[in-house]
């Protein structure tokens, strides 16, 4: 039987800017098993990362409870720490630091003898891939070793949980897809229970078991990738026709189809259906037998952005697009870190 690595009820966090409360995160029901890993996908503000803040014990909830690792985040914060590790948006290691020392100063926090924090900082090095660049300075490092030395940090003292967000971001294709590689290597390892943020939808479904959708602070939907799919898009029938009259008895003939929509554009038709892929071949035998065989066939399997724009109204991969790189708003002169946290949550 699998152990419980994250249960939460009601989690909510408001914050106050000015006279207005915000209420970035809405009652959050989450249950997390030991070994899992699952992403969080959601537009800017939807308060996935004031999630993952509240469950690493760096926010209080507002209401609600959370126990992490079989502690409590409010009441036993030290022991929470003790069994997770954090990557968060920004680097976190000193940029005039060695990347060595930085780790090994790292398990040094955690109560390491210098000798084991030194061993472990050699096996992560060798497992990341960080051997040739470990003692240069981490201003002189890529951003994907970088971010691989992020999440050594993160790893260092060998959490049984990993909370990584938004880890991918600004790093170009080719280091994004050695992350992802590191990343399946220590779940299959070490069985680490993982929870991501990600507005990079191939990575959801690369890696996570389990998709939960956040939108205005709240669940719309968990499950996972593949039954995501099935439930909230369905797959495509793209029809192209050589006439008008052909199009017309084929659309007539797929609005009386149970389950199916139809859209039409001139002489072309978008047929979305759950199954379409295995239903394509009846219905063309259909279509023929009714005189309006198309001259063209596309099969389209749904996409997580399908999913996404089919439950909140918006595409998740414009939304990662204009987000771009960084940790979010800088705050202004003047301004509160609640009220930044604020900002960056609506």
């Amino acid at each position: 039987m699998k152990t419980t690595m994250i249960e939460a009820r009601g989690l909510t966090r408001r914050f106050p800017v000015g006279k207005q409360v915000v209420e970035a995160v809405r009652a959050v029901d989450l249950h997390v098993a030991g070994g899992e890993v699952i992403a969080l996908l959601g537009p800017n503000g939807a308060g996935k990362s004031t999630t993952i803040r509240m469950l690493a014990t760096l926010l209080a909830p507002t209401s609600g409870t959370a126990t992490v690792a079989g502690h409590d985040v409010v009441r036993e914060p030290g022991a929470v720490r003790r069994r997770i590790g954090y990557v968060g948006q920004g680097n976190g290691a000193g940029h005039g630091q060695r990347g060595r020392d930085e780790l090994v100063s790292h398990g040094r926090a955690y109560g390491m003898k210098p000798a084991a924090a030194r061993s472990r900082a050699g096996e992560l090095i060798d497992e990341l891939e960080l051997s040739g660049v470990a003692d240069r300075v981490v201003s002189s490092l890529s951003g994907g070793q970088r971010r691989r030395l992020d999440i050594a940090m993160g790893l260092l003292h060998t959490p049984d949980l990993l909370f990584l967000d938004e880890p991918s971001t600004g790093l170009d294709p080719q280091n994004r897809a050695r992350l992802h590689s590191h990343i399946a290597r220590l779940r299959a390892r070490h069985g680490t229970t993982i929870v991501l943020t990600t507005h990079y939808l191939d990575e959801a479904d690369l890696l996570a078991e389990r998709v939960v959708v956040v939108d205005h602070g709240s669940v719309v939907a968990d499950d996972s990738p593949a039954r995501l799919k099935s439930a909230h898009a369905g797959d495509r029938i793209l029809l192209g026709f050589g006439d008008a009259e052909a199009a017309d008895r084929a659309a007539r003939h797929v609005a009386g189809i149970a389950q199916a929509a139809v859209h039409r554009a001139g002489t072309r038709l978008e047929v979305r259906m759950s199954g379409g892929a295995g239903s394509a071949p009846r219905l063309l035998r259909e279509l023929g037998g009714l005189g309006a065989e198309p001259a063209e066939v596309e099969v389209r399997r749904p996409s997580l952005d399908d999913v996404f724009l089919n439950l909140t109204g918006r595409s998740l991969r414009e939304d990662g697009a204009a987000a771009g790189a960084g940790d979010g708003p800088q705050p202004r002169p003047g301004e509160t870190k609640e009220q930044q946290e604020a900002e960056a949550s609506r």
